[in-house]
């Protein structure tokens, strides 16, 4: 693929797609999808952030069809109220990118369920709403499903004994292991989806090492990442260049699903979409069954086994973890 960007993206005219995130690489996706023709909903926890997104966007694109949804990503309630005002107004959904992310807070903080904040808001939470947004996404044309994983995956593990870090929190082996996991649940659904019917294409992808507000906004503006973001920014791509690999794995007819995409260059740290390289411990399919059956377990969010089994309407009551 010869440097793809933002003008390759077909028309989305048609389509209605959910990106979770008012900031950062949700911005540039929902503008870049706005700019496409696709109707778009914005999601995210601060009404104040996601108004200014929604009127920057239109300012850029007059006339563009986006709109804010709250949606707080650390509360189950609100992921099950979100999914559930949009399934009683949509009849279908083409295309969802679990986007929002929180980053290595400094000491350890829990969702309002009691999960690790990392674990819960990066994964979880986008475990359970893609859960319950599947019964719209069954019925989209051509859906699709993009999930973003880091390059902070490479490293890491999923640890079964202790997915909550309670016996040891350390920020970044907890935001390794989270987007591990979004890694993991992205081939895992692929592989569902085939076995089950539910025509979904999932895709996982990486931005690399972007320019945003992940690093202050998680492990603090005078943390030793928040100083590195602030004065040291040149090594950081911008924020539209990060977005390009989930833009292409949501748009391109080239995007396969069961795929994983990142920038090229630099050890894929910047430049333009790819395949990128898949983590051995991301490949281990026994790991990822069971990692599923968990997040199951932890949300209450149970997806369908089968073509004939039907969606349960109460999901997303969580289990207190």
């Amino acid at each position: 693929m010869a440097a793809w960007t933002v003008s390759d993206i077909p028309s989305q005219r048609g389509r209605t797609a959910v990106v979770t995130g008012t900031g950062g690489l949700g911005f540039q996706d929902a503008l870049a999808l706005a700019r496409a023709g696709a109707d778009v909903i914005i999601a995210g926890r601060n009404p104040l952030k996601g108004t200014a997104a929604v009127d920057r966007i239109r300012q850029t694109v007059p006339g563009a069809n986006v709109a804010f949804e709250l949606l707080d990503l650390a509360s189950l309630d609100s992921i099950k109220s979100f999914a559930g005002n949009l399934r009683r107004s949509r009849d279908s959904l083409d295309l969802l990118i679990n986007n929002a992310a929180v980053m290595t807070p400094p000491r350890r903080l829990v969702t309002t369920d009691g999960f690790e904040l990392q674990f819960g808001t990066n994964y979880l939470s986008h475990f359970a709403l893609t859960g319950q947004l599947l019964p719209l996404l069954r019925k989209g044309d051509k859906p699709r499903v993009v999930t973003l994983s880091s390059v902070a995956a490479r490293s890491a593990a999923i640890d079964f004994d202790d997915l909550q870090a309670r016996r040891s929190y350390k920020p970044m082996p907890a935001y390794g292991q989270s987007k591990l996991a979004c890694l993991m649940f992205a081939l895992e659904l692929q592989r569902r989806s085939d076995t089950a019917g539910w025509g979904i294409q999932s895709i996982a992808a990486h931005p690399g090492i972007s320019r945003t507000d992940l690093l202050p906004n998680g492990a603090g503006t005078w943390s030793a990442p928040g100083i590195a973001r602030r004065y040291l920014w040149f090594l950081f791509q911008p924020a539209a260049q990060g977005a390009l690999p989930t833009l292409f794995a949501a748009t391109s007819p080239q995007a396969r699903g069961g795929a994983y995409y990142g920038p090229n260059k630099l050890g894929e740290t910047r430049g333009y979409p790819v395949p990128a390289m898949i983590p051995p411990r991301a490949l281990d399919t026994g790991g990822a069954a069971r990692l599923w059956d968990e997040s199951e377990r932890l949300t209450g969010t149970v997806y369908p086994a089968s073509e004939g089994r039907k969606f349960p309407e109460a999901a997303g009551e969580g289990v207190n973890p």
